[in-house]
């Protein structure tokens, strides 16, 4: 006893030490540095000198929130972690985050005086309802760390991408709000400190008082029951209390990610376990960390700009869930070996089917070159591909439409057969190209170049998101790799180098001072002004590399018995897996280095071709190019007719498009067969 006490006496004071040290660091940097005999002079003294108003109007304001709002993660992620028992839940990784930014963005639309009423409310209802979604979908089947944390993550990009779609349709109504979302605790006056402390002290304060309740929840459900716990209630109220100060936070700061996973664990590696202590405990440490982050980019802060504190965070934090991933704790909660039910439809049925989805890529293009700024009629169509039309129409259809068609075809058929190959090899429905870091190493990339050499050819620009889309996957490999590669491993080191990428891209953008409409279409992809010459690079990818998925994908359906019975076999498990991914990368890269960042398609299209055929991935492999080529080739279509003659990037109307579609498939598990991760 005496051991724990002088542990929690030592993380208390340590805490509180590094607390008051890092506020007035924190308060000296920025971009006119102060010493801190002028900060003690300004916080203590009555003069109103330009040094005494900066710290008093622009520091103090910002360190204050800065501890209050960090304090309000830690303790948020505590609740979480305990609530779900799941290690990897914060408020970022449960969706939490992109609910409440998304709730903000679309009452800052279409009922401003609405969010001026009440933001907290605003993003307490989106933070809310995007935590009960998320568990939703966890909860179709067993519900693990994986799981929960997968279904986190399929949910935040849906929520983002529709915030993005949002921010370009309503570029003036929401300039200042990707800054924001990064996650700035920029504050000019006392507003926003006053109005946030007490709201998240009174959150703070509910949490403690249930902090008996919690250490309740840790225990088996039927246990806690019997020893008088209510199970249910304390479980929804410390669900509702989390998202509140988490809401709080993204309502006055943004969207700051990884301080709800970090400093949970923090306390609990120092040997704290109790929630009377954890939680104040947390909270110190969330502060810590949160000032630190800021500290660090105030004093990058030049004259051109000033960093997020958001991205910061997720640097800090995406190494520390590379090494949460590698702790044996998750492993042990989310089993190896699980399985997937390989079912298949007659063969008559197959080719039915395939034919019918070549019908309907047929019918898509079609659509595609009548439709668009100008339409044109079937007959003008007919004409001019027997050599007729005038010169105006043939530019049109054979210099505009049909090449980004073709390109944008070819992109989803990559993007969706690198989905099914990665869902096959890891195991798990929601695993995609965005995912395991695929996607956003290759946005990093490009956007690296872009900022480096300004006018770089677009040749560059792919080459660069190519290799960025290897780069960052052969990080994952590697970091998940430990005496072989874990399915549930690869997928948590994947979102950690994600999450790394996508900081390293917003801080690009804030430091070069990159349009942010600009980077938004990029970010989101798009088939905009794509040429023959596109279609030529691009081509070569799938013609190569669908046929060799063909060919592994009999080793597929056997990674989908779990890992004992492919080896007994004969199958060299780890191997298999090198080769599956190799080509998932190079098709997603590929694709990704040519049309940007067109994200769902590898997670719609392999879902949707299951649903039609079963399991047998040699028959998987063709529907699924066909339906991942239908669903961006739609989506060019309409993105170029909805707000003619502005255009929606491919992107943006794939993530429109599949949203509800993938928010039904998972939700009642519509297969037909029990899928496990």
């Amino acid at each position: 006893m005496s051991k724990f006490k002088g542990n929690t006496f030592l993380i208390l004071t340590v805490g509180i030490t590094l607390l008051f040290l890092l506020f007035f660091i924190h308060i000296t940097q920025g971009q006119a540095k102060l010493s801190f005999n002028t900060v003690i002079k300004a916080i203590f003294s009555s003069n109103n000198s330009n040094a005494d108003n900066i710290v008093r109007y622009l520091r103090l304001p910002r360190a204050t929130i800065t501890v209050i709002v960090g304090a309000a993660l830690g303790m948020a992620g505590v609740l979480l972690q305990t609530v779900t028992r799941n290690p990897l839940a914060s408020p970022a990784t449960l969706g939490v985050n992109a609910g409440a930014y998304l709730a903000v963005t679309a009452t800052v639309i279409f009922a401003p005086e609405l969010f001026a009423l009440s933001p907290v409310l605003v993003a307490l209802t989106g933070g809310l309802l995007a935590a009960f979604l998320v568990y939703a979908i966890a909860a179709a089947g067993k519900i693990t760390p994986i799981r929960l944390t997968l279904a986190g993550v399929a949910v935040s990009l849906t929520l983002a991408a529709i915030s993005a779609a949002l921010q370009l349709f309503y570029e003036n109504e929401t300039r200042d709000l990707f800054f924001w979302g990064a996650g700035s605790l920029i504050q000019t006056n006392w507003d926003s400190t006053i109005y946030a402390v007490p709201r998240i002290l009174i959150g703070m304060a509910i949490a403690l008082l249930m902090a008996k309740q919690l250490d309740a929840l840790l225990l088996e459900d039927d246990l806690a029951l019997t020893l008088g716990s209510r199970v249910q209630f304390n479980r929804l109220s410390s669900t509702v209390v989390a998202v509140f100060l988490a809401s709080v936070a993204v309502s006055v700061v943004g969207s700051i990610g990884f301080v709800g996973l970090v400093a949970p664990h923090l306390v609990k590696l120092m040997g704290c376990r109790r929630h009377f202590l954890l939680l104040p405990l947390t909270a110190i440490w969330g502060a810590v960390m949160l000032l630190a982050a800021d500290t660090v980019a105030m004093a990058l802060t030049t004259n051109l700009s000033e960093l997020p504190a958001g991205s910061i965070t997720a640097l800090i934090g995406a190494p520390f869930l590379i090494w949460l991933a590698r702790s044996q704790q998750i492993l042990n909660k989310s089993n190896g070996n699980e399985s997937i039910k390989i079912q298949s439809k007659s063969a008559f049925y197959y080719p039915v089917v395939l034919s019918t989805a070549i019908f309907c890529l047929l019918l898509a293009f079609i659509a595609g070159l009548l439709f668009g700024n100008i339409n044109f009629s079937f007959t003008q169509l007919i004409d001019t591909f027997k050599g007729g039309g005038n010169t105006f129409t043939q530019k049109v259809l054979f210099q505009l439409r049909l090449p980004r068609l073709l390109v944008g075809s070819l992109a989803g058929a990559a993007l969706a057969v690198s989905g099914l190959l990665l869902q096959g090899t890891v195991r798990n429905p929601l695993a995609g190209p965005e995912i395991v870091g695929i996607t956003s190493g290759a946005g990093f990339a490009a956007l690296l170049v872009m900022i480096i050499i300004p006018n770089a050819p677009q040749e560059a620009v792919s080459i660069a998101a190519f290799i960025g889309a290897f780069a960052a996957f052969g990080i994952v490999y590697l970091a998940a790799w430990q005496r072989g590669i874990v399915p549930t491993r690869l997928a948590l080191v994947g979102i950690a180098v994600s999450a790394f990428c996508a900081a390293g891209i917003n801080l690009m953008i804030v430091a070069a001072k990159l349009r942010v409409v600009q980077a938004l279409v990029w970010l989101s992809g798009s088939t905009y002004a794509r040429q023959w010459d596109e279609v030529g690079r691009l081509i070569i990818f799938p013609l190569i590399l669908l046929p060799i998925a063909w060919v592994i994908a009999r080793k597929i359906d056997l990674m989908a018995l779990g890992e004992d019975l492919p080896r007994t076999l004969g199958m060299r498990l780890q191997t298999a897996r090198a080769i599956c991914v190799t080509v998932a990368v190079a098709l997603a890269g590929a694709a990704v280095s040519t049309v940007g960042t067109i994200s769902f398609v590898g997670l719609i299209a392999p879902h949707a071709a299951r649903l039609t055929i079963g399991y047998r991935h040699r028959q998987l492999v063709p529907l699924t190019a066909i339906l991942g080529a239908i669903l961006v080739v739609l989506a060019d279509t309409l993105g170029r007719v909805v707000l003619a003659p502005k255009e929606i990037p491919s992107g943006l109307v794939t993530a429109l498009i599949g949203t509800p579609y993938f928010l039904w498939l998972l939700l009642p598990n519509p297969f037909g067969a029990k899928n496990k991760e």
